[in-house]
């Protein structure tokens, strides 16, 4: 289980990233393709098109830092549609947990629980 502070988003690329790119070609995807500051200290997750490999990108104070992780058998299931037009898609920590581990989210069974309401100001 990941335990993030609140504050810290999780957005996971819907496209998949070509693996050999490390801190810089990462950070102009996140710059370009997802259309966000990759100084703002949250993850970034890219996929290859295999979907054994993940990087996540973040901000760690005073530098990036890329944390990548390998399967050597099975695929993640990346909880998006391979025609989804949004270059990205924002998921919570514990969903990163789950896809990390294994889970299928697509097939997983959410329990109620309260969900703060945003009021957005004018």
């Amino acid at each position: 289980m990941m335990h993030l502070p609140a504050s810290v988003r999780v957005y996971l690329s819907t496209a998949p990233c070509d693996m050999r790119r490390s801190f810089d070609g990462l950070h102009a995807l996140v710059t370009n393709a997802m259309q966000l500051d990759a100084l703002g200290g949250h993850l970034f997750v890219f996929s290859n098109r295999r979907r054994d490999r993940i990087k996540i990108l973040y901000w760690d104070r005073d530098g990036f830092a890329v944390w990548a992780k390998r399967l050597e058998e099975g695929t993640y299931a990346m909880p998006f549609e391979d025609n989804e037009n949004a270059p990205r898609r924002e998921i919570t920590a514990q969903e990163l947990g789950a896809i990390l581990s294994g889970i299928d989210l697509s097939t997983a069974r959410r329990r109620k629980r309260y969900q703060r309401k945003l009021t957005e100001a004018a």
